[in-house]
């Protein structure tokens, strides 16, 4: 029960920090946007497993925390692939459910962390926080990557935010996989 609670507060901070407007600036967009609207990406790349990525000079706080979090790992590459695949004429939720293929790698690295440090190898059911429904940890992380997939795209197509650079087909700073 007490990992299910730290889970929950893990989901609420990174929703919350999505909301915090501290790290946002004004102005317009390089495509003529409002960039009110548009999350910055975090300058350090998320580093694969196992990897050490060195903080660039003036990264935000959060950057160096990708190597090590795998669920803040997942929200960067949603947030760049979401951004990356918004200009695309499909229905919002085609674009989102392609998004969090994209990051499938990411989200499934959240679920073993989460598997390896349950201790018994099981996902422990228990009621959801948010619907008082039965869910596990892993059922939670896919709601929350479909969630923060659809808002992604839709916060990019609502302030014409820019995509990431790509390169070689993937937005620059999502993790190898």
């Amino acid at each position: 029960m007490a990992r299910l609670k730290a889970l929950a507060l893990a989901l609420a901070a990174v929703s919350l920090a999505a909301c915090n407007d501290a790290q946002r600036t004004g102005g317009v967009a390089s495509n003529g946007g409002s960039n009110r609207l548009c999350t910055p990406f975090a300058t350090t790349p998320a580093a694969a497993p196992g990897q050490n990525a060195a903080p660039a000079p003036g990264a935000p706080a959060t950057a160096p925390a990708l190597a090590t979090d795998p669920a803040a790992a997942l929200d960067d590459c949603l947030h760049r692939w979401g951004y990356a695949l918004a200009a695309s004429r499909d229905d919002a939720n085609q674009v989102a459910a392609a998004t969090l293929a994209a990051c499938g790698p990411s989200l499934s690295r959240w679920n073993q962390q989460s598997l390896a440090s349950g201790g018994g190898g099981g996902s422990p059911e228990a009621p959801s926080l948010l619907t008082g429904q039965p869910t596990t940890p892993i059922t939670e992380h896919y709601i929350f990557g479909q969630g923060r997939a659809l808002f992604y795209v839709v916060q990019a197509r609502a302030g014409k935010c820019a995509a990431p650079p790509v390169s070689n087909g993937v937005p620059t700073g999502v993790a190898a996989d």
